[in-house]
């Protein structure tokens, strides 16, 4: 069964760091295209940053740029995301996205549930 579950949330000052991690189950990541997605309150739901399945995480929001990185741990299949300089305004539910190529071609997207990512002083 294809899972993802997003991890690593929490309350953090306005500058401060956090590590979101998606573990997959059921399918390996690096097959996969992952997303991170973010939902503020109030808010439709907005691409934060994209991995390819063939290479690292290099598209990123305009509102995250120099503060966000990506990476995948193939040993763990598991996707991260690294935040820094986090401002209140990133405050929202960050969800893992996984994007999985099916042999007809087309694509199954699986979500986990969500990460609450609080910043405020």
């Amino acid at each position: 069964q294809v899972r993802v579950v997003e991890s690593g949330g929490g309350l953090v000052q306005p500058g401060g760091s956090l590590r979101l991690s998606c573990a997959a189950s059921g399918f390996i990541v690096s097959s996969a295209a992952m997303s991170w997605y973010r939902q503020a309150p109030g808010k439709e739901r907005e691409l934060v940053a994209h991995c390819t399945s063939a290479g690292g995480c290099t598209n990123f929001a305009d509102s995250v740029k120099g503060r966000f990185t990506g990476s995948r741990d193939n040993a763990k299949n598991t996707v991260y995301l690294q935040m820094h300089g986090l401002k209140p305004e990133d405050t929202a539910v960050y969800f893992c996205d996984a994007a999985i190529l099916r042999s007809d071609q087309t694509i199954d997207h699986y979500w986990g549930q969500g990460t609450q990512v609080t910043v405020s002083s």
